[in-house]
């Protein structure tokens, strides 16, 4: 049973920051250092100094940039900066943006749900995690004692019931609004109603929730109170660190995307489309669709007509060349991955990785050690080729939400760089205190 809770949210006191836009910022594995910057130089009071404090040059050692966020948290709560709301509430989320010339609205809530334990209970993972990231986040946990950017889950909701509820709720409430620097239009509603959210937390007590984005922050929160419960410093089963922040919206929401993520590939020797299409050969059929940045527009148009997971497009620096390829041949991914389910087997990340850079092209180019960078937009694909930064671009067709969920029921994570949910979610429109 998922156990969705309304919580009394920190919030900035915008008559002391003034505009909203000024303090926020995405979540911390999207910033970079240009960005970082950038933030601390928006406002004092931005959020990148809880979510990403940067190592300052007297730092006496890696901790000291933990302690300094706690600090900011600290004092902004006791300053006034951040105030608490005096009610439970639900707080409701949309993001209005624009994706290849086509306007989009994202809708959702943020609420804190009941921790369950992988694999135990009806919240599902679905990618693999790494230990950095967890270590990190599970250090500033440690310090401010918070959930300062939320999870993103998704749940069943068909005819779109709990949305529509939350927002019908919301028709009387003024919005609060950020924009993000990407331009997407961030709102927020508090509800505050009790009707509203007693309804809202029924209606969702027996729906799965998946979890599409912040698999490190849901898995340092169960590590978190752990630690806690060893320790005997868990209060009772109502404790906050039982909870964790969660953005929830609802698989047929019209606003929810997958963008594509796709292959920049190096450590290869200088490839043309002749040679490429000779190590291809067998498995895929190939059909060159041109040159530079038309080849690529090209490729990328047939890949998304198709609409399936067994279409890629290859560009080979050696010629800048531009193959569209259906893989005709997918009989060796069982023997290549037989301890993952047919689903598993069938995504066209899976069958990239294991058949072609992993198999195919080693197979024919000797010493070939493939590395990876991802990017998601086909510009970022065609700049990285004229550029020569690589030696193969690897446009790939995004899983879907169906992909999502049935790999997730099967209790597997699908391969690294699967999905990507755009816009981020915004972190410092409301916090979960843990104490």
């Amino acid at each position: 049973m998922v156990d969705v809770c309304p919580f009394r949210g920190w919030r900035y006191d915008l008559s002391q920051v003034g505009d909203l836009s000024d303090v926020v910022c995405p979540p911390y594995d999207v910033i970079d250092g240009k960005m970082q910057d950038a933030l601390y130089k928006r406002h004092p009071c931005n959020v990148i100094r809880l979510e990403l404090n940067r190592t300052e040059p007297a730092d006496a050692g890696p901790e000291a940039k933990y302690a300094r966020a706690a600090d900011f948290w600290k004092h902004w709560r006791t300053d006034g900066v951040l105030l608490q709301e005096h009610d439970e509430a639900l707080y409701v989320y949309h993001q209005q943006f624009t994706w290849e010339g086509r306007e989009y609205n994202r809708r959702g809530f943020l609420a804190r749900i009941r921790l369950e334990e992988f694999g135990k209970g009806q919240v599902f993972p679905h990618e693999q995690t790494l230990s950095g990231p967890k270590a990190d986040r599970l250090a500033l946990f440690h310090a401010c004692k918070a959930n300062l950017s939320p999870v993103f889950g998704l749940y069943p909701d068909v005819p779109g019931d709990v949305q529509r509820r939350l927002d019908d709720a919301c028709i009387t409430i003024t919005a609060l609004e950020a924009r993000d620097p990407l331009g997407v239009r961030n709102r927020l509603w508090v509800v505050k109603d009790p009707a509203t959210i007693n309804a809202v937390r029924a209606a969702m007590r027996d729906k799965p929730i998946f979890i599409a984005d912040g698999h490190h922050r849901y898995e340092t929160a169960l590590n978190y109170r752990r630690e806690l419960k060893a320790a005997g410093q868990l209060a009772d089963d109502n404790a906050a660190p039982n909870f964790v922040l969660m953005h929830c919206v609802g698989m047929q929401d019209p606003g929810l995307q997958i963008l594509p993520t796709h292959r920049l590939v190096s450590g290869l020797p200088t490839i043309t489309t002749q040679e490429l299409g000779a190590a291809l050969d067998g498995h895929f059929e190939l059909e060159f669709m041109g040159v530079g940045e038309q080849g690529a527009r090209d490729t990328w148009d047939m890949i998304t007509a198709d609409g399936g997971q067994s279409v890629f497009g290859f560009g080979c620096t050696g010629d800048g060349g531009w193959l569209f390829a259906r893989l005709t041949n997918a009989a060796p991914m069982d023997a290549l991955a037989p301890e993952h389910s047919p689903a598993w087997r069938g995504l066209a990340v899976s069958r990239l990785h294991q058949l072609v850079l992993d198999n195919l092209i080693p197979e024919r180019f000797t010493g070939a050690s493939s590395k990876c960078e991802y990017v998601h937009r086909l510009d970022e694909v065609t700049a990285a080729m004229t550029a020569s930064s690589c030696q193969l671009g690897c446009l790939v067709p995004p899983a879907t939400i169906d992909h999502v969920r049935e790999i997730a029921s099967l209790r597997e994570t699908m391969p690294p760089k699967s999905t990507y949910f755009y816009p981020k979610l915004l972190t410092g429109l409301v916090f979960h205190a843990l104490q």
